[in-house]
């Protein structure tokens, strides 16, 4: 009896490992294919469907009276976005920002060069960047579920290079920013539905205290 349940068990196992790898295949398909634009990489591990950040903001937390600082200086930087950019949704997360364009406000369907209207977008969100310089950028590049991987992920990389240019040609230090494509493989949205999929279709940017900031927060919070 005994040995039938440690058979029982062994065999449970080894099902919920071979599980998880197939499922981390597909979820992190485009985890590590990406374009270092600057310097300021940000470790991207532990992802989950959905985004790209989940192991980057954790990985960037310090926490104590540092954490808070830095935090209470992103929650100045998420007001000024939220007025000056209304059509991106903007979110603190951890330590961070985590700002969502939808790709139509950025692009025409299927296309990876900026629509007319983009160009207004990116200005007022250039305004904010550019004034508070002690942050890194990760561009991140999502698709629907429509088409094949390699052009869904190959789409997703051309539309952050493509921001990300942009941004650069404006003023943005380049050592600031990181690109990545994640293509259709982290879904936020409901791919079965037309709107899903219209949503899934988009641009994000993780912003998180650089090495300035972080120095900084340090010196305030000794002082304190």
């Amino acid at each position: 009896m005994n040995k039938l349940k440690i058979n029982l068990i062994i065999v449970l196992s080894i099902v919920t490992i071979l599980s998880g790898c197939t499922s981390w295949n597909k979820t992190n398909k485009g985890a590590d294919i990406g374009t270092t634009v600057g310097g300021g990489v940000i470790a991207s591990t532990g992802k989950s469907s959905g985004n790209g950040y989940m192991g980057a903001i954790p990985g960037a937390t310090v926490g104590g009276p540092v954490g808070k600082i830095i935090g209470h200086k992103m929650d100045v930087q998420v007001e000024e976005m939220k007025k000056t950019v209304p059509d991106a949704k903007i979110e603190r997360l951890g330590e961070g920002i985590v700002l969502e364009f939808n790709s139509n406000i950025l692009f025409g369907f299927d296309k990876s060069l900026l629509a007319f209207d983009s160009k207004s977008n990116l200005d007022k969100l250039f305004i904010v960047l550019n004034k508070y310089n002690d942050t890194n950028i990760e561009l991140q590049g999502y698709t629907d579920n429509k088409g094949s991987d390699i052009y869904n992920q190959e789409l997703s990389e051309k539309r952050a290079k493509t921001v990300s240019g942009y941004l650069i040609a404006k003023g943005i230090n380049a050592s600031r920013i990181t690109v990545k494509g994640y293509g259709e493989t982290m879904p936020k949205y409901d791919n079965k539905k037309a709107a899903g999929r219209n949503q899934n279709r988009r641009v994000e940017f993780l912003i998180t205290a650089n090495v300035e900031m972080r120095a900084e927060a340090e010196k305030e919070a000794i002082n304190k």
